[in-house]
């Protein structure tokens, strides 16, 4: 596994961040790639944000927009959920939505971590930006094959990027 870091300026729109741009380059397999918190990003071929405003394909909650792919379907999922249960009440909130206890546990990011695992083909790439290295994870199949560390210094928190790689006998 490598594992690196690479100082770049907050922002965000995750993927326009140079250094995470040019990993998702680098991982990039053939084949369909899905993007189910897209905001106004392009960098996958279907892309889903639940804020109507954004210019994505789709505007569904993540986990409806994940189960409308058959089973190892996919070969690479950009993910880059909410980060923390405040961001995901105040993007609920923001849209109008309910927030309640399905919204803000861990289950929310349980469910999608399910379908991601159900919908990515052997040998598939999941990329996860977040605020810590846990990825998608063993437990749903994939082993990470690299991370990248993104401090951004100040008090801004650092983003962690993780890239793995489903495994052969996966779920």
């Amino acid at each position: 596994m490598t594992i690196d870091r690479v100082w770049a300026m907050p922002n965000r729109f995750t993927f326009s961040i140079k250094p995470i741009a040019e990993l998702i380059d680098r991982y990039r397999p053939a084949g369909l790639s899905i993007d189910p918190f897209a905001n106004n990003s392009r960098f996958a071929e279907i892309t889903n944000d639940l804020d109507p405003a954004c210019t994505s394909d789709y505007h569904m909650d993540a986990e409806d927009f994940l189960q409308q792919f058959s089973d190892k379907s996919v070969s690479m999922v950009l993910y880059d959920p909410p980060y923390s249960s405040r961001q995901v009440s105040e993007c609920y909130k923001k849209l109008g939505y309910t927030v309640n206890m399905e919204t803000t546990q861990n289950s929310y990011w349980r469910k999608q971590k399910e379908q991601i695992s159900r919908i990515v083909r052997p040998g598939g790439i999941v990329i996860t930006c977040g605020w810590n290295s846990g990825g998608i994870g063993t437990k749903y199949g994939f082993e990470k094959e690299h991370i990248r560390l993104i401090p951004h210094g100040g008090n801004h928190y650092d983003t962690i990027i993780v890239v793995e790689r489903k495994l052969e006998d996966g779920l």
